[in-house]
């Protein structure tokens, strides 16, 4: 259903926009015949679109990861600053050393495996408290942030790379962005779904999951590892965009289950999905002009983290 749904979406999204075309007109300019307006929708519309659902879907799978490894149902990469500090890390690369361009998502998961360390290090005190983890998380988000706000400020339209990537504004990308972001993601799912089978391991207790022969302190690195890499990698890219990796997890189990081997593929799907939607919305709610999905999904995640946090006062609160 989430298939048909996103390729409904996908084919409705390619029609939108200052420049219209026919559906004929589009499958003969793609396939049978040259087509000015199909060749610039081919060059500027199609690597938007499919940057927004890759990215969604590398989003969606790192927050999951992240909610499994954490235990904690409200970890997100980019709450959590591991957006913020990988985009700040390629913003960098991309304005002062452009010809490591094709590096940059090494770079960003550099950047993202300093900030996980820093919350990690942080927020432990004999074992991980969830309430510990966002307040630490928060801080190294906003001092990130506040990195990438200054460093755009000083930049100007020197470095408008550099600036549409703090920015996320993915409405420039070509098929080189795509590429760049296809080849490193793919990597990640692959690994993600390896894993998936461990990840339902990390719900026990973790005398229980060394009773069963298997080392917990390897599990949860290796299982942070996948989730900054794929976060990185879409922050390279698309740039930092927060709450598809706290939202897309939580409808996922209310739809598939806990079980990893379902949820994972499963909120790749969705996260692809909610992700172009948000592109879409945005396109159209102020048109002609354009509003980032980053803040569309902030617009609608914020208010969903604080039902979420209302709904853990239990668990999270004392």
């Amino acid at each position: 259903m989430i298939t048909l749904m996103l390729l409904a979406l996908f084919v409705l999204s390619v029609n939108m926009g200052s420049i219209h075309v026919t559906y004929g007109e589009l499958w003969s300019g793609l396939f049978i015949k040259y087509n000015d307006k199909v060749a610039v929708i081919l060059d500027l519309r199609f690597p938007r679109i499919i940057i927004a659902m890759i990215a969604g879907g590398a989003l969606a799978v790192s927050g999951v990861l992240f909610q499994a490894v954490l235990k904690n149902p409200l970890a997100d990469p980019g709450i959590i600053g591991i957006s913020s500090g990988s985009g700040f890390i390629s913003a960098v690369i991309i304005a002062y050393f452009p010809a490591l361009f094709f590096f940059t998502p090494i770079f960003s998961f550099i950047g993202g495996m300093t900030a996980c360390l820093l919350v990690y290090n942080l927020s432990y005190k004999n074992g991980f408290s969830p309430l510990r983890i966002i307040l630490v998380g928060i801080a190294v988000n906003s001092v990130f942030a506040g990195l990438s706000s200054v460093f755009n400020s000083i930049s100007g339209q020197n470095y408008q790379s550099a600036s549409e990537l703090i920015n996320a504004n993915i409405s420039m990308k070509t098929w080189e962005d795509v590429k760049l972001l296809a080849i490193y993601t793919v990597i990640g799912f692959i690994f993600a779904l390896i894993i998936s089978g461990r990840c339902n391991l990390l719900a026990l207790e973790d005398k229980t999951v060394r009773g069963l022969g298997v080392n917990t302190n390897i599990l949860r690195a290796v299982v942070s590892v996948s989730a900054v890499l794929l976060a990185s990698i879409t922050t390279a890219v698309a740039g930092t965009i927060s709450f598809v990796g706290l939202i897309v997890p939580h409808m996922g189990r209310l739809i598939v289950g806990s079980d990893h081997k379902k949820l994972i593929p499963f909120s790749a799907l969705l996260g692809a999905f909610i992700m172009l939607l948000a592109d879409t919305i945005g396109r159209l709610i102020a048109y002609p002009y354009e509003i980032s999905p980053a803040v569309i999904m902030s617009v609608f995640g914020g208010p969903f983290f604080i039902i979420l946090l209302k709904r853990s006062d239990k668990t999270y609160g004392n």
